[in-house]
């Protein structure tokens, strides 16, 4: 499956990019981060969330494709 990944903020300037398009064989969320932090080895330090489908998701959660959003922290309360 091909997979949309979008990087924001910090996590944009780890990555030098604001998007990329993956062939993904990866089933999980957390393994589709694995192979990230290989191929980007910054977002080791970086704290972050991800939203799949424009939603949060956890690392348990299985990939369904579509769109990826990389999100660094949020500020304020």
């Amino acid at each position: 499956m091909i997979v949309n990944i979008k990087y924001l903020g910090q996590i944009a300037e780890a990555t030098q990019k604001i998007e990329e398009s993956l062939e993904c064989s990866e089933s999980s969320i957390s393994e589709l981060l694995e192979r990230l932090t290989v191929k980007y080895p910054d977002l080791k330090t970086k704290d972050f969330k991800v939203a799949q489908n424009q939603k949060l998701v956890d690392n348990d959660t299985k990939l369904t494709g579509q769109e990826i959003a990389i999100l660094p922290p949020f500020a304020g309360g």
